[in-house]
């Protein structure tokens, strides 16, 4: 599971270089995002604009990771794709998540 990460003014952006996120590679992806997680930072954003499948093992991926996270640390997603984004809306997890438009730049906060 190819994930590259940049780090900019205390937000750590996490992009996932996969067309798919699914029960193949779900635990890749915890496993990669857990070492991503290692590195001190207050906001983790997720872009997810490259991926164009999400199953429900991909959603509890996601789901696991922002436990992973933890309380302190907000994990946020960025530039989903239409599909994506119907089944954060379709399980709600839309209104568990905060979820951009776009990948925020440094410190900002785009909202929903």
């Amino acid at each position: 599971m190819q994930i590259s990460c940049e780090e900019t003014g205390g937000t750590m952006v996490a992009r996932v270089c996969e067309d798919r996120v699914d029960a193949a590679v779900a635990i890749h992806f915890k496993e990669r995002m857990r070492e991503i997680l290692q590195k001190p930072s207050e906001r983790i954003v997720l872009d997810m604009s490259r991926v164009d499948f999400l199953d429900s093992s991909g959603l509890g991926a996601v789901v696991a990771v922002m436990k992973l996270a933890g309380p302190e640390r907000r994990l946020e997603l960025a530039a989903l794709t239409p599909t994506v984004q119907k089944v954060f809306r379709l399980t709600r997890m839309d209104q568990v998540f905060t979820i951009h438009a776009e990948v925020p730049q440094a410190g900002g906060d785009d909202g929903r």
